[in-house]
């Protein structure tokens, strides 16, 4: 019996995963099968696309947050340098300053997006200042400059590139409950993700990342430029935020610098759901899409079941609360552990 307990523990930590998803993902399950017998317009093909779509632009949003979290910041600018980078490139192609085709549009929401981001970078890696309160100065800053400098009309009439891709789907399938559709953009948050992945796991850029969120000192004493590091950090970060700012404009046919500001809660909520650590050093792609997931899960359901939008934004706040909560619980009752492993280690070397 004693042999076969290790044994079990192994399955059930590979079942877990290293950043609780398998947790996440069972929860997930188990609430879109409440929804679907408590509601049985929540399980359709409609539906699930909806989920789908509305998941989008927040899991290329999310994605910038994971990388911040693990290098052990927290970014609250990103939503402010999408719709920065997407409004200012509107604008430039609408009234001819630069015309391109799609690929210059995002060519040039990318270069608006890195410059923003490698402002928070500098600040924060240059001057080890505090990374909410550098993302939350800039945030001001970028919408203020914004709204002064770049404009603060609604734009209805995307350039020609944009407006095409616009009304693109990948399916298009007509059910009995509906007409069920998956826009073309969901084509490139799935890309972005892999991507991600592969370099947040493969890559010494992504072990540098983590090893930065978890003790800045000893990954600048194993070697690790983390000054150069921090600062490509927030710049692919601007970048993703660039991207997401796009696909937003795109998918909603429209431009405006008052959107996306305002809901960073639900996208750092689903970053912290997903195993993401706010002390850094941990968190994984796949978490976060679950996280997102879970959030837009959770929105679907209160809306179908008639609940007032501000019930919803508690819901997500509390999920925040209670993701932030489990981990400060675990690495309280992490610090013992380590402390015993290290004094035993230590026993042992004297002995030896």
């Amino acid at each position: 019996m004693r042999g076969r307990r290790p044994a079990v523990d192994m399955r059930l930590g590979r079942l877990r995963g290293a950043n609780n998803e398998g947790v996440l993902a069972a929860v997930l399950i188990v609430l879109v099968v409440g929804m679907s017998l408590t509601n049985s317009a929540f399980f359709t093909l409609p539906t699930a696309f909806s989920i789908v779509r509305d998941s989008i632009v927040p899991l290329i949003l999310a994605l910038g947050v994971l990388m911040v979290a693990i290098s052990g910041g927290i970014d609250v600018s990103f939503a402010a340098i999408a719709v920065f980078a997407a409004y200012t490139t509107v604008r430039a192609l609408g009234e001819g300053v630069f015309e391109a085709g799609l690929l210059g549009a995002f060519a040039l929401a990318l270069l608006i997006g890195a410059f923003l981001g490698a402002i928070n970078g500098w600040l924060i890696a240059r001057f080890r200042l505090p990374t909410l309160i550098v993302t939350l100065g800039t945030q001001g800053i970028f919408k203020g400059v914004l709204l002064t400098y770049i404009g603060s009309r609604y734009i209805a009439d995307l350039p020609d590139s944009m407006a095409q891709v616009s009304t693109t789907n990948l399916i298009e399938v007509t059910t009995s409950t509906g007409r069920a559709y998956l826009h073309i953009m969901a084509v490139p948050a799935v890309v972005m993700a892999l991507a991600l992945s592969w370099v947040l796991r493969r890559t010494m850029f992504g072990r540098s990342i983590y090893a930065i969120g978890g003790d800045v000192e000893a990954a600048h004493r194993s070697g690790i430029r983390v000054v150069r590091t921090q600062l490509a950090v927030y710049v692919i970060v601007g970048m993703i935020a660039a991207v997401g700012g796009m696909i937003y404009t795109i998918m909603g046919r429209s431009a405006s610098p008052q959107v996306l500001v305002g809901g960073e809660l639900d996208t750092i909520a689903a970053v912290v759901l997903g195993g993401a650590s706010i002390f850094g050093g941990r968190g994984s792609v796949l978490g976060t899409v679950l996280g997102v997931l879970l959030v837009q899960v959770i929105n679907n359901s209160l809306i179908l079941a008639g609940v007032p939008s501000a019930w919803q934004r508690t819901a997500v706040g509390l999920l925040l609360v209670i993701g932030v909560g489990v981990q400060a619980v675990a690495a309280r009752r992490s610090s013992p552990r380590m402390r015993v492993n290290l004094e035993a280690k230590h026993e042992q070397e004297v002995t030896a």
